[in-house]
């Protein structure tokens, strides 16, 4: 049997972030090769990965970034099995980590493709399902440009957003994350009424329609009511319509609009689950 190095070893767990007794086993199977026993560890993950492709993978951290002159923003989500794993550090700084190389991606397919750390990004995945023994994988990957993007992420990793404004003006910086943050605690479905989907607007007309069918209303009055409703539903569920949360008095937009001539052009929340 080969015998290998302490400081062999060490060198395979930094490199792949495999236990010790697995990079110890890998590169005794390798006689040695290094490279040969990266391929071993990586031939684990592929097993471990197919064992648990059915397995839930609705746990993680939820990652926002943004790049050096804030005008793109990434949202991603990594997935894992268990809440003790999407807390461990590692893990964290692992999904930190691709976050930073999904911000050169315009799409998941892409971002995928893409290298890291001299392997594609899916087949880090597959790497660290072996090292972690739970299915890994890219729950949500959501992207914002704007002339100013600002971002937020909720304690403990579990909601993420990024929010564009239509202007790099001061304060932008602030009203950003404010708005951000109003995104991840409300959760809002679009960015204003034009953002709805028409089927979601109908669903909506027909829910008053028959809760005041209910309360006995003349079916001659239904309509102006449930237009009434709807406005409201706007004001509840539309980010630049909502009461902005620090201070109620006025809406996302009015807020915006405090710090000079601008408004929010988009946004992207994703969460765990």
């Amino acid at each position: 049997m080969v015998k290998v190095t302490a400081a062999e070893v060490n060198k395979l767990r930094k490199t792949t972030g495999a236990g010790m007794m697995d990079c110890k086993k890998a590169l005794v199977e390798a006689e040695g090769d290094f490279e040969k026993a990266i391929e071993i560890l990586r031939k684990k993950g592929q097993k471990v990965a197919a064992k648990r492709a059915d397995r839930e993978s609705t746990e993680g951290a939820a990652i926002a970034k943004v790049n050096a002159d804030n005008t793109k923003g990434v949202s991603i989500v990594l997935g894992c099995e268990t809440d003790f794993v999407g807390k461990n550090e590692n893990f964290v700084n692992l999904a930190h980590g691709l976050a930073e190389v999904a911000l050169n991606y315009a799409s998941k397919e892409e971002f995928l493709a893409a290298d890291y750390e001299g392997m594609t990004v899916a087949d880090k995945l597959i790497e660290q399902t072996g090292v972690i023994g739970e299915k890994l994988d890219i729950n949500a990957f959501e992207v914002v440009e704007a002339p100013f993007v600002g971002s937020y992420i909720h304690a403990g990793n579990k909601i993420a957003t990024i929010v564009g404004l239509s202007s790099n003006i001061e304060g932008a910086d602030v009203v950003a994350k404010d708005v951000a943050m109003q995104a991840a605690a409300m959760n809002p479905i679009a960015l204003n009424e034009d953002g709805v989907d028409a089927s979601v607007i109908e669903k909506e007309i027909e829910i008053a329609k028959d809760q005041l069918r209910a309360e006995g209303k003349p079916e001659a009055m239904l309509d102006n009511i449930a237009k009434g409703k709807i406005k409201r539903f706007f004001k509840d569920n539309t980010l630049v319509n909502q009461a902005f949360i620090k201070d109620s008095k006025q809406s996302v937009a009015q807020y915006v609009k405090t710090i000079g001539d601008v408004e929010v052009t988009g946004f992207k929340r994703v969460a765990l689950g």
